[in-house]
């Protein structure tokens, strides 16, 4: 079996996405589905998928509940509720009580966009992910790379909550540039309750220009620290499609993997992290 373990779905009509804004989105302002996804995922042997939230609207997370119950393809729903919301615990068994609930697997919030670099360690916030790891869910960091020092002494300050990295954190690909990201990703890496998505990566080197060996130093950093058994792959489907084909991102992910982690990489520490 091989999990994606990252994807999206938006349908415009419903509400806006105000993120895709500019010519490089333009391509991707147009209504994504789980219809539009299956065939591809299918042709490429994923099995399983976890879907992932795209905005902080409260709404949105009902619906992705719903449509996992829907569709045997999504096997876990990362959503989104506000952390500091001093109900938050309620929040979170509410929205488990709901049709597909159980397929509520871990929360997200786009800390990327907050202007604050220790946004994760307000006492608010700090309050809410206690809250998320007392539901025995994980929790998404989307974060970008001067955020990751904070994301370290969250993963410190909430042992029992696994941190699951976005992305690889964002590294700057497209500059060929590593560090200060590196360092401080192995930093967070060394937090045993921390996991990491070989995801995003495509989009964040030249959408058209890259190829294998400009990913494989952000790969090998992210393998090297987190080690295959804390290391799961992600398309970021439809976002990736500004650089490459479904296919072209799981195939590129297996060649920059090792043939004798592959089982780890593509269905065991998702499986395993989002209770699958």
């Amino acid at each position: 079996m091989t999990v994606d373990a990252h994807h999206h779905v938006w349908d415009l009509s419903v509400r806006d996405q105000d993120w895709i804004t500019g010519d490089e989105l333009l391509p991707i302002r147009r209504n994504f589905t789980v219809a539009d996804l299956e065939p591809e995922a299918r042709a490429a042997g994923v099995d399983r998928t976890v879907l992932v939230q795209t905005v902080t609207v409260p709404d949105e997370t009902p619906e992705f509940l719903a449509l996992a119950a829907a569709h045997d393809l999504i096997g876990a729903v990362v959503g989104w509720t506000d952390l500091t919301r001093p109900d938050v615990a309620d929040e979170l068994a509410r929205l488990r009580e709901l049709p597909g609930g159980d397929h509520l697997k871990g929360i997200r919030h786009q800390v990327q966009g907050e202007p604050d670099p220790e946004w994760l360690l307000r006492p608010d916030v700090r309050r809410g992910l206690a809250a998320v790891a007392d539901a025995g869910l994980v929790y998404d960091l989307v974060v970008v790379p001067h955020q990751l020092p904070a994301c370290a002494k969250a993963a410190a300050d909430h042992p029992d909550l696994i941190f699951v990295l976005d992305h690889l954190g964002k590294p700057p690909i497209a500059s060929g540039r590593r560090e200060p990201w590196a360092s401080a990703v192995r930093t967070l890496a060394a937090r045993p309750n921390t996991v990491c998505k070989l995801s995003g990566m495509v989009t964040e080197a030249d959408p058209r220009s890259w190829t294998v060996d400009d990913l494989r130093p952000y790969a090998d950093t992210v393998l090297d620290a987190f080690g295959p058994d804390r290391l799961m792959f992600g398309s970021d489907w439809p976002v990736c499609t500004l650089a490459a084909t479904y296919g072209e991102v799981l195939s590129a992910a297996r060649e920059l993997t090792d043939p004798s982690d592959r089982s780890r990489i593509f269905e065991a520490t998702a499986t395993r992290v989002y209770d699958l």
